[in-house]
């Protein structure tokens, strides 16, 4: 049985934002440009961008147009992709166990080489507003050198197993990517603002080589992700 026309659309951009063809956090094109690139109705458009809701790679934002997600790691089949409230609320639970241990470790094991290349992904997260893709990469990239630093091969394996899809950033995050003045949550900066001082609290930790503090200042940050995410899920 042939697929139906929404169907083919959504192949085509469910094989784009895989590929990277459309990266995580970027705009896919209007409903109207993509029913011109594809020759279908915007019928059709809204179909396949709903399906792609569903399945966890397209966050839509009322009045912005629809987003890509990060895709799951490896090829889907080992590793559960993160798609609704629940899941990502599961997913910093199983983090909180993880990183908080990698923190702790990392404090203790850490080499001023992992400092310094936390720095600068610390410095290169806070310059990232307003380009969430570009966040999120920068985000993950901190959290893996943390588990990195803890020189346990199972805690970095974790991590590169969910890659950036562990990261709980996509669908609020993505309201900064409307830009100044056309209707972007004015809360963003301020939470935006303090995930990077959570990121900070984390490093100064390590720095001191204080387990206790690296451990604290991961939950703490984990908790903050846990309590955004529910705060986004009541705003929408």
């Amino acid at each position: 049985m042939p697929p139906t026309l929404s169907g083919a659309l959504v192949a085509t951009l469910r094989r784009r934002i895989v590929e990277g063809d459309i990266a995580p956090g970027e705009k896919l094109p209007s409903e109207a440009a993509l029913a011109v690139e594809h020759q279908v109705s915007r019928t059709v458009v809204r179909e396949a961008i709903a399906r792609l809701n569903l399945e966890g790679l397209v966050h839509t934002r009322r009045g912005s147009g629809s987003y890509a997600l990060a895709p799951p790691a490896g090829d889907g089949e080992d590793v559960p992709v993160a798609r609704s409230l629940e899941d990502r609320l599961g997913l910093v639970d199983f983090r909180l166990g993880v990183e908080t241990q990698a923190a702790a470790l990392a404090a203790e094991r850490r080499s001023d080489a992992h400092l310094d290349a936390l720095a600068v992904r610390l410095r290169d997260l806070d310059g990232a507003q307003g380009h969430p893709a570009t966040a999120m990469q920068h985000d993950f990239a901190f959290h893996r050198l943390v588990a990195e630093a803890a020189q346990n091969r199972y805690l970095l394996d974790a991590l590169d197993r969910l890659g950036p899809q562990m990261i709980a950033m996509p669908r609020g995050r993505l309201d900064r990517a409307t830009g100044p003045g056309s209707g972007s949550d004015d809360g963003a900066p301020a939470r935006f603002a303090a995930v990077v001082q959570e990121h900070r609290a984390i490093l100064d930790a390590l720095a001191d080589r204080d387990a206790l503090a690296a451990a604290a200042a991961m939950r703490v940050h984990l908790a903050g992700s846990r309590r955004r995410l529910l705060a986004e899920a009541g705003g929408d």
